[in-house]
């Protein structure tokens, strides 16, 4: 008996320390992938520095219903000022059913670099908006060829809104990249949908590069001009920084007449000045570090009715066909006046 109690006690005291080591075991390996994931955390930004994000969700915020003004303007230009280059290649035109590609090219230096968020100096991120006619939207992807896909890629399209298919966004994207952005695109078809019909239709094209100058807000962002607010001198340039660690410059303007001026500058602009300057109101107290900018522009495309494509060529064939046999009796009547002539 007193055997067995032993025994017993042994197998309890084994079981135990196998679960012990056990969960030692699984408390070292979470440690481990703990430890592992902060320091990717705070190395990769080093080693592997993110471009400047753009944020198309701000225009579907301000703008729920449609990116495009009545005045036909984007409303990505209005917080990306600058006015840069976009292209866009579509075909002219499709038949009902089908799948093309639109493709937008966002060229830029890419070599050039402006300020991120933080100030450092980063990448562009790129970013483009397609505006086709109702019932056009991006193809399924069981609708795709091959070589489609690969040109596709991992790229993500957006709808601008809920229900409105046709107004795609894409980005933010790293611009090295991604200087074309390849849409694929499902035209529709009149047989199996009355609100669709054959005809021209216009496409709107806006692509994006880098980040915006004026925050939703009306703000500016640091990756824009900062210009004086008031005539006077410039008495002093302090550096400052906030709870959470955002550095910003305070350009202290003395008036001839009146209160000081204090001027915000974030960190990232350059600044231009000096204390002891005399400045006037809107001179630039700051370069301007923005490389990037917006651009739009329409295209036509015709969905194409395959029957009367048929039809045409039909046509021009029978005409051909006529003006031959126009030719050959012509030749004829000469051969019957000739003859007619000799005897």
């Amino acid at each position: 008996m007193t055997n067995s109690i032993v025994a017993l006690i042994e197998m309890r005291n084994v079981f135990l320390t196998a679960r012990l080591t056990r969960s030692a075991r699984a408390i070292v390996k979470t440690l481990l992938i703990a430890i592992a994931t902060v320091t990717f955390y705070f190395t990769s930004d080093l080693a592997l520095p993110q471009s400047a994000a753009a944020y198309p969700f701000w225009a579907q915020q301000t703008y729920p219903e449609t990116p495009r003004e009545p005045t036909g303007r984007i409303v990505c230009a209005n917080c990306h000022l600058a006015a840069k280059v976009t292209e866009v290649e579509v075909p002219q035109s499709v038949l009902p059913d089908t799948v093309f590609k639109a493709v937008v090219k966002i060229p830029y230096d890419l070599s050039a670099q402006q300020v991120g968020a933080d100030g450092s100096k980063v990448g562009l991120n790129v970013g483009a908006v397609l505006m086709l006619p109702e019932g056009f939207k991006i193809a399924p992807e069981d609708r795709l060829s091959e070589e489609l896909k690969e040109e596709v890629g991992d790229t993500f399209y957006q709808p601008y809104s809920e229900g409105k298919d046709n107004v795609v966004i894409v980005g933010p994207l790293p611009g090295e990249q991604y200087q074309e952005i390849v849409f694929p695109v499902l035209s529709p078809n009149p047989a199996t949908d009355k609100n669709i019909h054959f005809g021209k239709y216009s496409v709107h094209v806006g692509g994006n590069r880098g980040r915006g100058q004026v925050y939703p807000t009306g703000e500016k962002s640091n990756n824009a001009v900062y210009n004086a607010s008031a005539t006077g001198t410039i008495t002093k340039i302090a550096k400052e920084e906030d709870g959470d660690g955002n550095v910003k410059y305070l350009v202290n303007i003395q008036p001839e007449s009146g209160d000081v001026v204090v001027d915000t500058v974030p960190l990232g602009p350059e600044l231009l000045v000096s204390e002891g300057q005399a400045v006037k109101t809107g001179d630039a107290l700051t370069s301007n570090p923005n490389v990037g900018g917006f651009g739009q522009i329409d295209a036509e495309i015709v969905l194409q009715d395959a029957s009367r494509v048929k039809w045409m060529i039909a046509f021009t064939a029978l005409v051909m066909l006529a003006q031959v046999m126009l030719v050959l009796k012509k030749k004829q009547v000469e051969k019957v006046q000739a003859a007619e002539m000799n005897f």
